[in-house]
């Protein structure tokens, strides 16, 4: 993808190089945070994730706990370092590119919201190595990178590009973007007011039931990964839709499971299947229109 010659975005913190496994006032459990985030954003059938992500990376559960002093929401978005967002940006090759591809969505959601008679208010994307903190709890690098509702930022550990190539084959500049547009479509159903009527279901919902409804938020946000990419069509090189195709394929609950040695389990299920990612993030390339991305009053399986 051709961002060469795009504007960094000023929307950037970066944690990277702060100590995050000591720290003064007694300690605290970091399991329970992440249970919680897990649990806050994917339903109970979401501790699914925590088990695959010790299976494939090779973690130890116990390897969460650690004597990190506890972050509350507004606190974790004071303590990030002095780092500017531009010395972030600039920090390295994967930075500068995250950087670019935030700037274009800046530009085309403002344009969309605008169109629609709305502002856009943009997320800011927090840069992290191996451990961070979030306004939903601890970032941890084996978890991908992820959208917090409570502080309204997407928490990226630019590492995960190399596991996007080593683990899971499927490497390229679009299959990068793809990772920070999906999360930047997350920020937008914040904004919609979206994510708290879904959290709200999922209180009352069965853990199949809270699934099901993750299922439809991650495969809207995969859709309005795809418009993203629609509004940049000039952007575009040969072989990048293929490439975000691949890692939409490789990221589907069912090759997750299969890849942990896992027999497929429908209602575990959180982000969709690989045929269903692809299948809403190639609408929403091809329609370029939010419109289209309604997962909810939809069949997800057409």
């Amino acid at each position: 993808m051709r961002l060469d010659d795009y504007r960094s975005s000023d929307n950037v913190e970066d944690e990277r190089g702060e100590n995050f496994s000591n720290g003064g006032g007694g300690g605290f459990n970091l399991l329970g945070p992440l249970l919680g985030f897990i649990i806050g954003r994917f339903g109970i059938g979401g501790v699914v994730i925590l088990v695959l992500i010790c299976v494939i990376f090779k973690i130890n559960p116990l390897g969460f706990i650690s004597n990190t002093p506890s972050v509350s929401p507004s606190a974790s978005s004071q303590q990030h370092s002095v780092r500017s967002a531009q010395q972030a940006c600039q920090l390295n090759a994967a930075s500068l590119f995250s950087c670019r591809v935030l700037a274009s969505t800046e530009d085309t959601w403002s344009k969309i919201f605008a169109d629609e008679g709305k502002k856009y208010t943009p997320t800011t994307l927090v840069f992290y190595s191996q451990r961070g903190r979030s306004g939903c709890g601890v970032a941890e690098s084996a978890m991908g990178p992820f959208y917090c509702p409570a502080d309204q930022r997407v928490y990226l550990d630019t590492d995960f590009y190399n596991e996007l190539v080593n683990r899971f084959h499927a490497g390229g500049d679009f299959a990068q973007a793809y990772v920070i547009a999906h999360e930047v479509g997350h920020h937008v159903q914040d904004l919609n007011g979206l994510s708290d009527q879904i959290r709200e279901q999922q209180a009352r919902s069965s853990k199949a039931q809270a699934n099901a409804l993750q299922v439809r938020m991650e495969l809207q946000a995969d859709c309005y990964a795809g418009v993203w990419a629609a509004h940049n069509r000039d952007r575009i090189e040969s072989g990048d839709i293929e490439e975000g195709m691949k890692a939409a394929h490789a990221i589907g609950d069912d090759t997750l499971e299969k890849a942990a040695g896992m027999r497929p389990v429908p209602e575990s299920f959180t982000h969709g299947t690989s045929e269903e990612r692809m299948r809403w993030l190639r609408r929403g390339i091809e329609s370029g229109n939010p419109a289209q991305c309604d997962t909810f009053n939809h069949d997800i399986d057409s």
